[in-house]
């Protein structure tokens, strides 16, 4: 242990004390002992440092920082160098405003289209959320400042987040969901890595053994601290043990005292206690000495035109029927409230005060656009007005090039809460058909952070994808419109023509006690390629205003090296990928997977030869019989291309490995043998599983009447014992459809994030120490029935925990 003499000289009070936060942001202190407090906050595209009363919902403003683009946009990119360089000025700006650790990036698979905080991650792909992770680290880790990964692991649903279950196979769970992880800490050097709310397999992640220990600390050789979720510790003692240093926010004490409860009475070593504590001092040293060191305000203005680079390398063509780059002859007339009102950030804890926010109204006269005109042409939160489309009309009719902003709005893609489908909303589409009726050239400007179902696109002559490009993003769209950027970025995930096609829509979200990945590997495209299953757009795809041209493919089994030659007029850039698929192998597989990837900048007419590394790990898969990473002895296709779909070149290539042993006989598992996994029986899921599969829904104890638990969330109070629970739980849900009802969909959402999904037990953890658990177990026993006894109850603790804060007070006084 680094700080053993610190630790020798502490008290087991002490000790504990530092397990969990001072407050909702900062860890404890100890000035006798010369240990600081460090700040940790929100912030994977821009800090979110709150300047009011601290929350973890997004409700009170954050002082001023730079909004960048989000994880999912910046993803488009394929961009590792330029990923890195972008999380060195978040890293300033941590630093400067006296952040210690920065909670980002998000690092989670995009399993399914619907989940509401795809925005805040990179990619349906592990190679590529792994890569940019690893980048991100890097470059906040460069400032001294902590990068703090999250959410570890399998937290792919917003829906009741904070108690479900996920049940994976072993095998999937090492190839696509931890995966990322593991580059991201191994390639970044990762200090501090954050649980996440979710189970998996049965036990909290937090709390679990096989992800904390066995496989993070022991496999993986992790040396830096775990931090929960916010209000995501289930049961503090064993959180400990598997390895989680500090639980946050504050529980006001009550979590430290079962800690010393647990070592006096032998439950846990104190030498687990020691373990973890020296894990976060190592942390809260680390970080305090750049912070202390880091007193200059950050260049706002250099930090906005970063902002506006990225935007500008991470944005997606998507399509181009001769409408761009735009004349500067022609007319044009921009409609859409996003034009002036833009859509450039996601919602919850991750949302930024930005520093300035361009629009695209504002700025538009800085460009060569002979520009005629405005309007919103539809209300911002979908309410159908048919004046606001007449008014867009009677301006289209002047023009020749209409500029079309639509996508999602702010509310529509929140942590807390998965979207319903994959549609934007209805009077958008209203007015892009009455649009399309003038025969003019439409270029849509779409904005929304994950991928939705396209019907326009087959009338729309041009679209441009911005995703939520940041406070820059309206110049940076305009440069690509007008030509003085060519378009470079590619998609991070698959665009399917409806939600029905995607693997996972009839397993997401899981909505009761667990969340069945019965896909298995095939995630994304590795679905949509095993069976040629049409898209809108494929994975990797992204048009630009130039052509390039592949060839001279050689391969080894540690490199792969081929020409791009740039064949059009336009300077540009190309993302190549490289794609690996098995033949003949033994264990199911999907029809390729990405293991490699290099953007390259060409002049026009010019070639060069590039090389992208391969290694052991392209051809590595994890076998759930002998766990472990194994090479099978095959041959393998090496595809190289513009696209998942778009394979330019190709090349078989014979790896030594070993002749796989295994008790999964793909006659058995005929769906995973194929990919059409759909419809997958649990018969077959239990093969991969390797055990049964857990009952999925609730246990009631009589029809709809639950017993009230830690773990019952706010929604299931609906099936308690007795009228209490079910009328809080009624209340609320009305009080957010009359807040909708109303037009207050920030309260609504707030509400329906923050309070909804939060089991008992979040009611103490979030509330700062305001509910204790003694007051929380009365609460318990009047959601059960027991009115009286349980109110009684929740007053007695409440006098308890008044006398305890006295005592405290007066201990940290004379501490100081």
């Amino acid at each position: 242990m680094k700080n053993k003499d610190i630790i020798s000289k502490m008290t087991l009070e002490e000790k504990a004390s530092f397990m969990s936060g001072k407050d909702f942001w900062t860890t404890m202190d100890l000035k006798k002992y010369d240990i600081p407090s460090i700040f940790l906050s929100d912030g994977p595209h821009g800090l979110r440092k709150q300047a009011a009363a601290a929350d973890h919902l997004g409700l009170n403003a954050g002082v001023p920082a730079t909004c960048f683009p989000t994880s999912a946009t910046v993803a488009n990119s394929w961009d590792e160098k330029l990923g890195e360089e972008m999380a060195t000025y978040l890293g300033k700006e941590a630093a400067s405003l006296d952040v210690n650790v920065l909670l980002g990036p998000g690092t989670n698979i995009k399993r399914n289209p619907l989940c509401g905080r795809n925005f805040e991650y990179f990619s349906e792909d592990p190679l590529l959320a792994g890569k940019m992770s690893a980048a991100y680290v890097r470059g906040i880790q460069s400032t001294g400042v902590s990068a703090c990964l999250k959410h570890f692991a399998a937290n792919n649903q917003e829906f009741r987040r904070m108690v479900i279950d996920s049940i994976i196979d072993e095998r999937t769970l090492r190839e696509i969901y931890l995966k990322p992880f593991e580059i991201g800490i191994k390639e970044g050097n990762l200090k501090c890595l954050m649980s996440s709310y979710n189970m998996v397999n049965g036990t909290h992640t937090n709390e679990n053994i096989h992800l904390m220990r066995d496989i993070l600390r022991d496999e993986w050789n992790y040396q830096g601290m775990v931090v929960t979720d916010w209000g995501g510790s289930n049961d503090r003692v064993k959180g400990l043990i598997a390895g989680n240093s500090l639980e946050m926010p504050t529980t006001g004490g009550e979590t430290n005292e079962e800690i010393i409860k647990a070592v006096k009475s032998g439950e846990i070593s104190e030498d687990v206690l020691d373990e973890n504590l020296d894990r976060l001092l190592n942390l809260v040293f680390d970080t305090s000495k750049a912070v202390n060191a880091s007193k200059e305000s950050f260049d706002k203005e250099k930090h906005h035109l970063m902002a506006q680079k990225v935007a500008e390398e991470s944005m997606v063509l998507l399509k181009n029927d001769n409408a761009l780059p735009l004349n500067n002859k022609e007319k044009v007339a921009v409609i859409g409230d996003f034009a002036k009102t833009p859509r450039y950030q996601g919602a919850g804890s991750s949302i930024v005060n930005p520093t300035k926010l361009d629009n695209t109204i504002d700025v538009i006269a800085d460009f060569d656009i002979n520009y005629i005109g405005f309007e919103p042409g539809y209300n911002r939160y979908g309410k159908k007005s048919n004046s606001l489309i007449k008014k867009a009309l009677k301006l289209a009719e002047q023009a020749e090039t209409i500029l079309l902003y639509i996508g999602l709005d702010e509310f529509s893609e929140v942590e807390g809460l998965d979207r319903k489908d994959m549609l934007i909303p209805s009077n958008q589409l209203e007015l892009f058909n009455n649009l399309k009726t003038l025969k003019k050239k439409i270029v849509v400007v779409l904005a929304c952070g994950s991928a939705i179902e396209m019907d326009f696109a087959d009338d729309a002559n041009a679209i441009l994808h911005t995703y939520l490009s940041g406070q820059a993003g309206a110049k940076a769209a305009l440069n690509i419109l007008t030509g003085k950027i060519n378009p470079s970025g590619k998609l991070s995930e698959t665009h399917p023509f409806k939600y029905e096609d995607t693997p996972t829509a009839k397993y997401f979200p899981g909505k009761e006690v667990t969340a069945e990945y019965k896909e298995g590997l095939y995630v994304g495209y590795r679905y949509f390629d095993t069976n040629n299953v049409k898209v809108r757009y494929p994975f990797g795809y992204g048009l630009s205003y130039t052509s390039f041209e592949y060839s001279d493919l050689e391969v080894n089994k540690n490199e792969v090296t081929f020409k791009i030659k740039n064949t059009g007029k336009f300077n540009g850039k190309e993302i190549a990928q490289v794609y690996v698929k098995a033949t003949n192998s033994k264990v199911y597989r999907p029809e390729k997977e990405l293991k490699g990837f290099v953007k390259v900048d060409l002049k026009a007419n010019e070639t060069k030869t590039v090389s992208v590394k391969l290694g052991e790990d392209a051809f590595k898969f994890f076998n759930p019989d002998s766990l472990k990473w194994e090479v099978e002895k095959l041959q393998y296709e090496i595809l190289v291309g513009a696209s998942s779909t778009d394979i330019r070149l190709k090349s078989k290539l014979d790896v030594d490995g070993i002749n796989i042993k295994t008790t999964l006989d793909l006659k058995d598992i005929p769906s995973y043998k194929s990919g059409k996994i759909q419809d997958v029986t649990t018969a077959e899921f239990e093969k991969i599983l390797g055990r049964e599969v857990p009952k999925s829904t609730y246990n009631f104890y009589k029809k709809n009447r639950l017993v009230v638990g830690y773990n019952t969330t706010v929604d299931q109070l609906r099936y308690s014992r007795r009228w209490v629970g079910r009328a809080f739980s009624g209340g609320i849900r009305f009080a957010i459809k009359l807040l909708h009802g109303l037009g207050k969909r920030e309260a609504a959402n707030t509400l329906a994030m923050g309070v909804v999904h939060l089991p008992m037990r979040g009611m103490a953890h979030m509330s700062g120490g305001a509910i204790s658990w003694g007051q929380l177990d009365g609460l318990i026993m009047m959601f059960n029935g027991h009115f009286f006894k349980g109110f009684g109850k929740f007053l007695k603790e409440g006098r308890i925990k008044s006398k305890k804060r006295k005592m405290l007070k007066k201990e940290e006084k004379s501490n100081e």
